[in-house]
């Protein structure tokens, strides 16, 4: 899949985004090694630790349906870059290799790819 594919699923889906406490909304959406699509939003809860992002919940989502090796995942906000916390950069580490590609994008400047590597170095493993 193309990372301008990917990049208008994102912006399609920003709308199912839930937001109301720090009113950024992010959608990400992840590719296996198959080619399939899995999606998420970020969600909020009062209680922040309860909140969701959207990289995790897509991530959630593939492995729910069976996927385990994915190639590339495009994350986008129209209301800054929404680059990945650091658990999110955790949990794709424990199915991606350091070079697994993260595009991030937001409106009106350009879209940045990294690699999972540059963005986790020494990632904690067991």
């Amino acid at each position: 899949m193309t990372t301008e594919y990917m990049l208008n699923e994102a912006r399609s889906l920003i709308r199912s985004s839930y937001a109301p406490y720090s009113s950024f909304r992010v959608a990400a959406v992840l590719e296996d090694t198959e080619g399939q699509l899995f999606a998420g939003v970020n969600v909020e809860n009062s209680s922040y630790g309860m909140t969701m992002c959207a990289e995790r919940s897509a991530v959630f989502s593939a492995v729910a349906s069976g996927s385990r090796a994915f190639r590339s995942m495009v994350i986008y906000s129209p209301d800054g870059p929404p680059i990945p916390c650091g658990a999110c950069r955790q949990v794709l580490w424990e199915f991606c290799d350091e070079e697994f590609s993260i595009t991030v994008a937001s409106d009106g400047i350009p879209s940045r790819e990294y690699r999972l590597g540059d963005l986790l170095p020494e990632a904690f493993q067991l």
